[in-house]
């Protein structure tokens, strides 16, 4: 078969799709990679993959309807030429466009992946402004218009449909809950938990911005910090100084300089640096199913993460970590606390999230049910 698979960036395909990719083309289907963010070596990547990448245009952050049906027949033509069996988009964007771009194709078959409703549907602690407002309207009025011309759309928690479909009436054909997109069990590997003693290290890892609950894990590391010196912080990822709400770079630069906090920035070896850590502490605001978490649960860790859609799917709160309420440092240095005053928590609790990890997100079992939903 000839498939398409349409997303946005094109690290997604081999970061994230790579395991997808490679058991298709096992199976001998052709596979374009349709992106409209890359480089020459993205391409290259997708390439070695197995996969044929194709271009298009598509602004992420544009309003302009206009702009938005111009490129919706761009791609249209693009797909057309190809004539695939299938059209599987992931992203909002893709999801909407892509999925008006193959009916317009007339595809025979269009599958949709939402791996979250993303900030848009995401609850403030003093409420959505008014242009994040304006948008969730636009979104959900373009949601009436493409989802119902899926043959399928999948999910990866069940909040999600709750929280689009159910909430906003909005009309599939059908839909499945995925439950996280999984990772390759031999690259994320178990690590012993190594020197647990006074110096316990809590780790994050995510863009430094708002939803990821950065402010909150600061907070959070300030008060643990007061009764607890040796507590040790890291915060991996990048500025995301287009978002509202970031931490500034003037904040992280505080943060560093007051010793609160390591900071090693973006990082290749994310494996190393989770082996290297007790602890992994994720308080979003919101996530499809957190890849951070997963990772981290792979390698043995335990995990305090706020319950929240998405992230309540990593823990069974009291198992293999907590679950806090959202937006509260408070409650999420209470569990730090609870850690550093029982240490021997941080194996048993590893332990116990390396078993989740197992039977919840290898990606081979992820990626034949996600062949099943895809018909393949």
């Amino acid at each position: 078969m000839k498939i398409v698979i349409i997303g946005t960036v094109a690290p997604s395909f081999y970061l994230f799709r790579a395991e997808l990719i490679k058991s298709l083309r096992t199976k001998q289907h052709t596979i374009y990679a349709f992106t409209s963010e890359y480089t020459q070596n993205d391409l290259d990547k997708i390439e070695d993959l197995g996969a044929i990448p194709i271009t298009y245009e598509l602004n992420r952050s544009s309003l302009n309807p206009l702009k938005d049906i111009k490129t919706t027949y761009a791609l249209s033509r693009k797909i057309k030429d190809i004539s695939p069996d299938l059209v599987f988009c992931y992203f909002a964007k893709p999801v909407i466009f892509g999925t008006l771009a193959a009916k317009i194709a007339k595809v025979p078959r269009i599958i949709g992946m939402l791996e979250g409703l993303g900030y848009a549907f995401t609850e403030q602690p003093k409420g959505l402004k008014k242009k994040i407002a304006l948008v969730k309207k636009i979104q959900v009025y373009l949601y009436r218009i493409a989802l119902p011309q899926l043959d399928r759309l999948v999910f990866l928690n069940p909040d999600d449909p709750k929280d689009l479909l159910h909430r906003y009436s909005i009309r599939v054909n059908q839909f499945d809950v995925l439950g996280g997109i999984g990772l390759n069990l031999n690259e994320y590997t178990y690590q012993p938990i190594k020197n647990i003693n006074s110096h316990i290290k809590f780790l994050f890892i995510g863009r430094l911005f708002k939803e990821k609950g950065i402010h909150e894990f600061i907070a959070a590391a300030r008060q643990v910090r007061q009764r607890y010196h040796n507590a040790q912080f890291t915060v991996l990822g990048e500025v995301d100084s287009s978002s509202l709400g970031a931490l500034r770079q003037s904040e992280l630069d505080d943060v560093i300089s007051s010793g609160l906090i390591n900071y090693p920035g973006q990082v290749d070896n994310v494996q190393d640096w989770i082996g290297g850590n007790h602890v992994f502490v994720l308080p979003s605001y919101r996530e499809g199913v957190p890849r951070s978490t997963q990772e981290a649960m792979a390698i043995g860790r335990a995990v305090i993460t706020t319950d929240v859609p998405g992230c309540r799917e990593t823990v069974v709160n009291g198992v293999n970590g907590f679950l806090v309420e959202r937006w509260n440092p408070q409650a999420l240095a209470e569990k730090m606390i609870y850690f550093i005053e029982n240490p021997e928590q941080i194996k048993i609790m590893g332990d116990e999230s390396y078993k989740i990890a197992q039977e919840k997100f290898d990606a081979d079992k992820v990626n034949t049910r996600l062949l099943g939903i895809l018909g393949l």
